[in-house]
């Protein structure tokens, strides 16, 4: 977490690390292929194997790397949503709460790895996002919201637009929405229907456990500025 200018930003989890595991990588694979170069023979298969694992972790540091440097800026008037896509932006007064999504079903139950978001005005944050991270974060989300359809379909009789977004949407106040935003639009409506949240923060975005992050943004909404202030003292 990083603090300046009244504004605390948060890296991601998953972000973290790239440039170690690209240098761990190069370094591994050039050893190898020394190595392999400098005596006589044929490649072993253990060779192969580790230079195909040096491969991997090149390309898993390569994807880290372009991920945004912060996910989450949370400053007294809004909360910023940071992806590689694009970002969405929630003013102070159209945060309502946040809490750990869970499914219900008997004496089971199950908690997505992840910080539910429930928001005050879903048109006024449907009309700020841009359709290129809609369409990013339907699909990148998708499975936390399978999880949650899966539970309340034990039986298989899963309602359609569950699983398939439609691309029209009409809105409590009548506001019409077409393309990535109305499937975007309509993801929020199921969510919310099944969980009480209508955005998702998955845990790979932030950067503490999801409990952790939850209560401190539910303390940010209760007062803004003294959390800030209290976050910039520590």
């Amino acid at each position: 977490m990083d603090k300046s200018d009244n504004v605390i930003k948060f890296r991601a989890q998953g972000a973290r690390n790239a440039i170690e595991v690209i240098v761990v990588g190069a370094i591994g694979l050039v050893f190898i292929m020394l190595f392999n170069l400098l005596r006589p023979g044929e490649i072993s298969i253990l060779e192969i194997f580790l230079v195909s694992l040096c491969l991997v972790a090149i390309f898993i540091g390569f994807l880290k790397s372009q991920e945004p440097y912060h996910s989450l800026i949370l400053s007294e008037s809004e909360l910023v949503y940071c992806h590689k896509y694009g970002a969405w932006c929630m003013p102070h007064s159209n945060f309502h709460h946040s809490g750990i999504p869970k499914v219900e079903d008997g004496f089971d139950y199950l908690e997505l790895n992840a910080v539910g978001v429930k928001v005050n005005d879903i048109d006024d944050f449907l009309s700020s996002i841009a359709p290129r991270i809609a369409g990013k974060l339907l699909i990148e989300q998708r499975n936390l919201f399978m999880q949650v359809v899966q539970k309340h379909c034990k039986n298989g009789n899963c309602p359609s637009e569950w699983l398939i977004e439609d691309t029209h949407y009409t809105s409590h106040k009548g506001i019409s929405y077409t393309g990535l935003i109305a499937m975007f639009a309509n993801r929020t409506k199921h969510l919310q229907q099944l969980t009480g949240y209508d955005l998702l923060l998955p845990a790979s975005v932030l950067d503490r456990d999801i409990w952790a992050f939850s209560a401190n943004l539910n303390k940010w909404k209760r007062e803004p500025s003294q959390f800030i202030a209290s976050q910039l003292s520590n």
